[in-house]
């Protein structure tokens, strides 16, 4: 087991604490998928961006191009199409569907949009991201679509072969898909980084207008009542380079005040175990785990934290895990690079009074 100093020393090391430069895409080649974005003020976001990626994957397979399509209305969805169209050299066209239908993020609308767009445009696979947006809709457009969808794709082997993992990511399981046309994934975004951009100009993607003439669309299903979200200026917990996560051990919401300094402090974002969640420490939406998040930070930090095989599988691809916790035997210990067996409450305040401030 490590000494406080030795973490310290681990942090120091790494250059990834702080704020790095904005990642885009190199460049690669060409895919026959859609890929289905999600978008926020104006700009495609990381996760969808993770899908471009894993969309150039399947080229070279007798596929031609990739195509993005974003739905909403108003102009920061003409916004985030400019940003599809240049955010990767290998998608072709972005398909734009400007109606108030899509204005909310209702999964029927949404599914039958993308049921749509695979009838306009015959593609050999349909790509999203495995988050909340693309696990509500992906299921339902593969219905309509009659085809079964492959999920939480972590690795693409060729055009019909994917890999995916199993009993909450201790196995990985290879498949083959044998269905007809579309093939529908949904993969994860960690395991699909977007490389950095070349600073060689490329010519932005052609941007057109879905024919919405023929779309029918049910109200009775659903309906869009409000949307709330969690106010933080960290950065997101899905894409951030450091996570600082509590787990049941800190007692009470008052205490995971300590994480929350911590993570100010090395400009990372903060997690929790479903256990901390449960208890009401700290809201759902920075559960990692199982049936949380996914993330694979540059680093990862536990307090508190047992190790549960459900929490392993949201951040065992982590590239360095520190561990502290009171108990020796903690699972979190075998899959960590730096572990003390301490008490979290005198070790976060002892970090806290000699990591320097985030420059």
């Amino acid at each position: 087991m490590a000494t406080t100093r030795m973490i310290l020393r681990a942090i120091k090391k790494r250059p990834f604490l702080f704020p790095a430069s904005s990642h885009s895409f190199s460049s690669s080649r060409h895919g026959s998928t859609l890929v289905v974005a999600e978008h926020d003020s104006g700009a495609v976001k990381p996760h969808s961006l993770s899908a471009v990626t894993a969309a150039t994957s399947l080229a070279g397979n007798g596929n031609s191009s990739v195509s993005v399509l974003l739905a909403g209305s108003g102009p920061s969805l003409h916004q985030a199409a400019s940003h599809a169209a240049s955010s990767h050299p290998s998608v072709s066209q972005v398909l734009i569907a400007d109606s108030e239908k899509f204005k909310s993020p209702l999964a029927e609308p949404w599914a039958k949009l993308v049921h749509l767009v695979q009838q306009q445009g015959g593609y050999s696979h349909i790509i999203a991201a495995s988050n909340s947006f693309g696990k509500n809709i992906m299921p339902r457009a593969a219905a309509l679509l009659d085809v079964s969808p492959i999920t939480d794709v972590t690795g693409i082997s060729d055009a019909q072969t994917f890999v995916r993992p199993i009993y909450a990511g201790n196995a990985l399981c290879t498949v083959r898909y044998t269905g007809s046309n579309p093939c529908i994934l949904t993969i994860r975004s960690t395991s699909f980084p977007v490389p950095q951009k070349s600073n060689d100009s490329k010519a932005e993607a052609s941007i057109s207008q879905v024919n919405l003439s023929n779309f029918d669309e049910d109200l009775n299903k659903s309906r869009y009542i409000y949307q709330t979200s969690q106010d933080d200026e960290g950065p997101d917990l899905g894409n951030a380079r450091v996570v600082i996560t509590g787990g049941r051990a800190l007692k009470n919401a008052e205490n995971f005040k300590l994480i929350e300094n911590l993570a100010k402090k090395l400009g990372g974002a903060v997690g929790a175990t479903r256990a901390a969640v449960d208890a009401g420490f700290v809201p759902n939406d920075l559960q990692v785990g199982q049936t949380g998040k996914i993330v694979a930070p540059e680093l990862y930090m536990a307090f508190g934290v047992s190790g549960a095989i459900q929490h392993l599988a949201g951040m065992r691809d982590s590239k360095v895990i520190v561990a502290v916790n009171n108990d020796a035997d903690a699972p979190i210990f075998q899959v960590a690079d730096y572990g003390l067996v301490g008490d979290l409450f005198e070790v976060i305040p002892e970090l806290l009074e000699k990591l320097p401030e985030k420059k």
